[in-house]
């Protein structure tokens, strides 16, 4: 008999207790009502969580055998919990959402229904974004549309990471294991072919979000830096732009001094707001330099992306090997 192929729905979670049930009561509810077509599998990766989320995962696990779990050593992170889960993931096709209920895992089938039809790469587009503040909504919008102007790579606009992936695009992510990681960049620079589909993002179920804003102003620097070297290009020709000013405006002295001898050279007050100034564009263009040179700090060291404590419900001798290593599967 011809195996069904294997649908995984992978779940980065942290300190989710009060979600994580009617999460799994949903998206099972779903992926049940393609049960004719495809197996399934959940992959939870529990990033370091403070409260009851482990206990609850396990009891899920205990219930259903389809449930597996992957519970890392500390907060790592999302993009590295997500990474995790990719990396012990065997579906044919790989469903990447947050517990979080914000996104609704009842687009998925519309998901597998544009694979099936050819795209490799599903992404969910937010149409609409409920139950969050105008600064996120305006800070949002304003740099997926600046990185897509800054960076080397085509991103899809107001795309998070609730997505599908196809086997071949799950393969081709772990061979990256660059530690600076914008997983949705990644995905884009794969370069395979990809669908949008819009939807409307929900409140968060219950609780609070964990994505501070220290969190987020990381997180787009990692997107910023990790895909694009402008910023470089950009202090390099300020300082080009500020040299040749100044030595215009240096010419234009020599010539008024031999002209008008006796005139005194004027602008104290001009004088240390260009030294400021410059001083200002010095420092700004070196804090850009560290920024690039701190990201190859740490991909040198070779560190594991992250260190797995302990899983269940893997089959001894499936799991990844080394997975837990952050080394490509």
């Amino acid at each position: 008999m011809n195996q069904k192929p294997m649908l995984s729905i992978v779940v980065p979670v942290f300190s989710e207790e009060k979600i994580i049930p009617e999460f799994y009561r949903r998206t099972k509810d779903v992926v049940s009502s393609l049960s004719d077509r495809y197996d399934h599998e959940f992959i939870f990766v529990d990033d370091g969580s403070r409260d009851a989320t482990l206990d609850i995962l396990r009891g899920l696990a205990a219930s259903d055998p389809r449930v597996k779990i992957v519970s890392l050593s500390r907060n790592f992170g999302h993009q590295f919990a997500l990474t995790a889960g990719l990396d012990y993931a065997a579906g044919d096709a790989v469903v990447v959402i947050d517990g979080d209920l914000q996104d609704p895992p009842e687009v998925i089938p519309e998901m597998v229904a544009r694979r099936e039809a050819g795209a490799k790469v599903v992404y969910g587009v937010r149409e609409r974004r409920k139950g969050e503040n105008p600064f996120k909504l305006i800070t949002a919008k304003l740099f997926y549309r600046f990185i897509r102007l800054i960076g080397d790579t085509d991103m899809p606009l107001d795309a998070g990471d609730f997505r599908l992936l196809d086997r071949k695009v799950v393969l081709t992510l772990r061979s990256l294991r660059e530690e600076n990681r914008y997983i949705r960049g990644l995905v884009s620079w794969a370069g395979f072919s990809q669908a949008g589909i819009s939807y409307k993002r929900d409140r968060r179920y219950a609780g609070k979000t964990k994505f501070t804003l220290k969190k987020m102003m990381r997180f787009a620097f990692d997107g910023l830096l990790s895909f694009s070297d402008k910023p470089l290009k950009i202090t390099s020709f300020l300082g080009f732009l500020i040299t040749t000013a100044s030595f215009l405006a240096g010419l234009r002295i020599i010539v008024n001094k031999i002209r008008f001898p006796s005139t005194l050279v004027s602008g104290w007050t001009s004088l240390i707001l260009t030294v400021l100034f410059m001083g200002g564009i010095q420092l700004l263009s070196l804090g850009i330099l560290g920024l690039y040179l701190g990201r190859q700090y740490r991909e040198v060291k070779k560190r594991p992306l992250y260190v797995v404590a302990e899983t269940f419900g893997f089959e001894k001798g499936k799991e990844p090997p080394a997975g837990g290593q952050g080394s490509s599967p």
